[in-house]
């Protein structure tokens, strides 16, 4: 019984160190895929019944384990949207074999890195059909919220290049200088005009006709000016607001606004927000906010010296652009850009987190599922926690050390040989003992 388990045990370590060197094999196969994920292996011993007088050896078994939880070092790339993890987050991903018209859920898988490209429909994919997924944005560029217990809401992330998009105006900011000379009695009244473009929601150029005109009184000065504001974007001119601006002339203050009330022809969707100092513009393109200046404030309009001058003119918005690229942010954010310069946010990458990430499953192409050992997936925002940041044009290296793998298949070689010669030795007793009949 003790030979024979002495060559049972011989047997066990033969195929522990045969599987040994399988995992050792595959790591240094692939100390070159970006990542990938070195394998291990660990022995556990296992007791025979001892009798008391004789030992009974039992050999020994392994366990195989990814270690997926290591992260290899990051190298920089000059594709944007080759992304990679600074944490223990990973990426959603999805076979694009498994991607239909119309579906709505798709079975999430997961990676640390990836090269992600257009493919012809203008789905991100790498070269293994790993589609990268993530949170579609509003038009606006804003994320709503999404559930992060389960996969609804995500869908792959589709950029299509040479695609036209325009930039409607919001907000306009003035600041405007109006001759003090002008409000004196016996000035001329003469009309101060200027206009102000803004983008229309069609992506065309707009103009808004604002005119100022002066209240001279009979005597002294009245410090105060009519604006009114036209848009002509329809062909019929239509007035948009109409305000009555009176300047301060104190020591302190003098020059600036000291009050901004609606004038006769002011239209009842356009008001003077006194907090913001923005003027609301109903225009034919949507609204506008035209920030003249909060009272007292001389950065905003101003009636000083004997000159008109338009002191600065800002405005967001931008004309019709075609998208050349993407980007991705740390936070995860894909933002498309245009090229005129404009950028709008089109999709949001979580991070996945799971309680034991060696417990996933892993897949081809360094990919990995959950299973029970590793526990239920949440979606993270990236950027916020340990589980990482999103880090564009970059990839994640093998985790492979190729020293310490020779090194143990040194190791490994010299333990199967010297298993293989337990085996020997074994027959070798047996073989006396079957001579001891002759």
């Amino acid at each position: 019984m003790t030979i024979s388990s002495s060559l049972a045990a011989g047997v066990a370590g033969l195929n522990a160190n045969a599987a040994r060197l399988a995992t050792i094999s595959d790591n240094i196969a692939n100390s070159s895929t970006y990542g990938y994920k070195k394998a291990v292996m660990d022995f556990s011993s296992l007791v025979g019944p001892d009798s008391g007088s004789s030992y009974t050896a039992g050999g020994v078994r392994t366990s195989t384990m990814r270690l997926i939880d290591q992260r290899g070092s990051l190298i920089n790339t000059n594709n944007p949207t080759d992304l990679a993890v600074s944490g223990r987050g990973l990426l959603p991903v999805t076979q694009a074999s498994s991607i239909t018209p119309g579906q709505t859920n798709f079975p999430l898988q997961l990676v640390t890195t990836g090269s992600f490209r257009p493919d012809s429909d203008g789905i991100l994919t790498s070269e293994t059909g790993l589609v990268l997924m993530g949170w579609p944005a509003n038009i606006d560029g804003t994320v709503p919220p999404y559930p992060r217990d389960t996969t609804n809401g995500l869908e792959p992330v589709r950029v299509t290049v040479n695609q036209f998009a325009g930039d409607p105006t919001t907000e306009i900011n003035v600041s405007v200088n109006l001759p003090a000379t002008g409000t004196e009695a016996g000035a001329p009244g003469d009309l101060e005009e200027m206009s102000l473009e803004y983008y229309g929601n069609m992506g065309t150029s707009e103009l808004l006709d604002v005119t100022f005109t002066p209240n001279v009184p009979a005597t002294g000065s009245s410090n105060e000016w009519t604006m009114e504001i036209v848009d002509s974007s329809t062909g019929t001119p239509t007035v948009i607001a109409e305000y009555v601006l009176t300047f301060s002339d104190s020591r302190v203050s003098g020059g600036t606004l000291a009050a901004v009330v609606p004038g006769a022809s002011n239209p009842a969707t356009s008001s003077y927000d006194a907090t913001t100092g923005s003027i609301n513009l109903d225009t034919i393109h949507g609204n506008i906010d035209l920030v003249i200046g909060v009272l007292n404030d001389p950065g905003g309009m101003t009636q000083l010296s004997d000159s008109f001058a338009p002191v600065s003119i800002s405005k967001d918005g931008s004309p019709v652009g075609n998208l050349t690229s993407v980007e991705v942010d740390s936070k995860g954010f894909v933002s498309a850009i245009y090229d005129i310069g404009f950028t709008r946010t089109i999709y949001q990458i979580p991070l996945v987190d799971v309680p034991n990430p060696n417990g996933l499953e892993p897949l081809a192409n360094q990919a990995y599922q959950t299973t029970p050992d590793s526990g239920p997936f949440f979606l993270w925002d990236a950027g916020d926690g340990p589980w990482g940041e999103v880090v564009g044009f970059a990839r994640e290296e093998s985790t492979t050390d190729v020293a310490a793998e020779l090194t143990q298949l040194i190791q490994t070689q010299r333990a199967y040989s010297s298993n293989a010669k337990v085996i020997q030795t074994v027959d070798e007793m047996l073989q006396e003992t079957t001579n001891i009949k002759r």
